[in-house]
């Protein structure tokens, strides 16, 4: 059964704390294979990513690695209109919300004479991990590609399992949409390793994002400073924070929705009402028999699902930023005021007609976004995760005089005196 704690109630601190502490991804330690696997493909390239492809996915690439362009192109009439209608809408929004985060550059020249500024390039090549076979998800393959679009990533790269040779069109469709020519059928800590280092096949890139299971988490995690990366994501997470008014089946669907994902995942209901709470509960049960993936549901919302009650929901803000949730949904009479008080979130959905489905596909922000108590120091992915900052200086010799002899003073107080005389002896030639 889910966990039900009272704020009022003896020892509340350390249940709570306890229940925040639990290590919800129970996966055995994969680092051991996912570094064998790791060290193969630096060595033996495309013979490696093709012995892993046909032995984890079983499918013989031999042919190539690379699907055909001509598939892509094809994938969208192949699915419904209804389908390509709601990808449309879902990239417009998200392109939409994307183009406003592009930052701006800094360009001044300050009391000494000393020209500085900042100025962002985007990097060179982007890697896009998307999930493949039947359990696929074309809205991350906008929600990944369509930033680094916008960042000007002059080369995005995707990689999809497809495992027996099933593709998924939807997912092909959506890469179509969002400008991604260049697709590798191949998955798993391979294809981390293939997009990292290189293969004859396939260039390295910059960065990889995107999720996936345990080994790809971990490669993700081992390559990183070969390249970059967008997060080490963790089981998906859902708080809401709901007062009397809201109908019960309205958040036990929210609640699911994120319930569904995997049984590792967390939903937390934290409510001033004991009323609200039962039918939520009664609700949850209700409509755990009539979801494809029940079983899923019901184990996440039984193993790591809890009903919190406070006397007060304002004060369920401190015990928001102590979870740091990944999606948080303030369905109360004053959302807006109640999320000036939280700090740690990795989304927010204001209000009774928002729930966090909606941020998943057509919303506009990313869904990509910080696990596991992470948004305490993170955020999700944006356009800025595809892009980096260069410093700019100049001094002429006016600018040099003023500022050189403090640089001097430094150089030589921390022993450093290349340092000093790289200055000194620019300053002497005035």
């Amino acid at each position: 059964m889910p966990l039900r704690l009272s704020h009022n109630a003896a020892g509340f601190s350390e249940d709570f704390d306890a229940y925040i502490s639990r290590r919800r991804d129970f996966a055995e330690d994969v680092s051991g294979i996912v570094a064998d696997i790791v060290a193969d493909v630096r060595q033996r390239g495309d013979a490696a990513v093709m012995d892993y492809t046909s032995r984890f996915d079983r499918l013989d690439v031999s042919g190539g690695l690379r699907l055909d362009p001509s598939l892509i192109e094809a994938a969208r009439d192949a699915c419904p209109p209804d389908q390509i209608a709601a990808l449309e809408t879902a990239a417009a929004r998200i392109r939409a919300f994307h183009e406003r985060q592009l930052p701006d550059g800094i360009a001044f020249t300050d009391s000494d004479g000393v020209r500085l500024g900042a100025r962002w390039t985007p990097i060179s090549a982007a890697g896009i991990y998307v999930p493949g076979g039947t359990a696929a998800y074309p809205s991350s393959v906008l929600m990944n590609a369509i930033p680094a679009a916008v960042a000007g990533v002059s080369r995005v790269v995707m990689v999809v399992p497809t495992p027996d040779g099933e593709t998924n069109p939807l997912v092909l469709a959506a890469a179509h949409l969002a400008g991604v020519t260049e697709i590798y059928r191949i998955g798993g800590a391979q294809a981390v390793a293939a997009l990292a280092f290189g293969t004859d096949t396939i260039a390295p890139v910059d960065k990889i994002t995107g999720p996936g299971n345990a080994f790809v988490a971990e490669a993700k995690r081992q390559v990183f400073g070969t390249v970059g990366i967008d997060m080490i994501a963790g089981p998906s997470e859902i708080l809401v924070v709901a007062d009397a008014e809201n109908d019960p089946a309205w958040i036990a669907a929210d609640l699911l929705s994120q319930a569904e994902h995997d049984t590792s995942s967390q939903s937390v209901l934290i409510t001033d009402s004991g009323a609200l709470a039962d039918a939520v509960a009664d609700g949850i049960e209700s409509l755990l028999g009539n979801l494809p993936r029940h079983d899923i549901a019901r184990q996440s919302w039984e193993d790591h699902g809890a009903i919190i009650l406070v006397d007060n929901l304002f004060r369920a803000a401190e015990l928001v930023n102590r979870i740091a949730p990944e999606h948080l949904e303030l369905a109360v009479e004053d959302p807006d005021g109640l999320a000036e008080k939280i700090t740690h979130a990795g989304a927010i959905f204001l209000g009774r007609h928002t729930p966090e489905a909606i941020g998943d596909y057509v919303a506009g922000p990313n869904h990509v976004l910080p696990t596991a108590q992470s948004a305490r120091f993170s955020s999700g992915l944006g356009v800025i995760d595809f892009m980096k900052r260069t410093t700019l200086v100049s001094c002429d010799a006016d600018a040099l005089s003023r500022i050189g002899p403090a640089a001097v003073t430094l150089a030589e107080a921390e022993g450093l005196d290349a340092h000093a005389w790289a200055v000194t002896v620019r300053l002497n030639k005035r």
